[in-house]
């Protein structure tokens, strides 16, 4: 009975307002449509989104890590692209999806060392009784652990990019979005394959 009732892990689908995959999706935003030519358009873009997105949450007093570190960061992005001579954001200009990507990746990774993001989400749609269970631990680092590895992987590609011109549209699209639609994927299957390992008393 009480493996039965540890296995009562996140849902299936973290989906809703503010779910994670909402959180992602401003910097989605940014990703497809900053280039050297329209990326402070996109910081105005995926600021808009977070905020709109995450509005509600806030509201309701829910605040979640990765939608407080984007409106920050394209708030500032944003500022820059009014406040700064064009002369003096070339470096943002060329790097603007790369740093974005890798700002996302050390959020992802980082927040392992205390509490992983997803499972802020998890948390608003599963009893409290189960918050510290083992499953619903090991899932929430484990769904952390590759949207973090995914974005660092995606940071490397739009480097790489910048330094194989003959590659852009591989590695600037093509990439990321096949890296994108696996890790949400993996996010959507997951807990459930996990939960069935579990029951069935399968190691892990």
């Amino acid at each position: 009975m009480a493996q039965q009732t540890e296995t009562k892990a996140p849902p299936r689908k973290p989906v809703g307002t503010g779910s994670v995959f909402f959180s992602f999706a401003p910097w989605i935003i940014f990703g497809v449509v900053a280039s050297p030519s329209t990326w402070e358009y996109a910081a105005l873009a995926a600021l808009i989104a977070a905020i709109v997105l995450s509005g509600k949450d806030i509201l309701r007093g829910r605040i979640y890590l990765l939608d407080m570190v984007g409106i920050v960061f394209f708030a500032v992005v944003t500022v820059l692209a009014l406040a700064l001579d064009r002369s003096e954001l070339v470096w943002l200009e060329t790097y603007a999806q790369v740093i974005s990507n890798a700002v996302v990746a050390a959020v992802a990774l980082g927040s392992l060392l205390k509490d992983p993001f997803t499972a802020q989400y998890a948390r608003a749609q599963t009893p409290r009784e189960l918050w510290d269970s083992p499953v619903f631990l090991h899932i929430n680092r484990v769904l952390t652990a590759a949207w973090g590895v995914v974005f660092v992987l995606m940071a490397l590609s739009t480097y790489l990019a910048i330094r194989v011109p003959s590659m852009d549209d591989w590695l600037n699209w093509v990439i990321p979005v096949v890296l994108l639609v696996a890790v949400i994927k993996f996010t959507e299957r997951y807990p459930e394959a996990y939960k069935a390992r579990v029951t069935q008393g399968v190691p892990t």
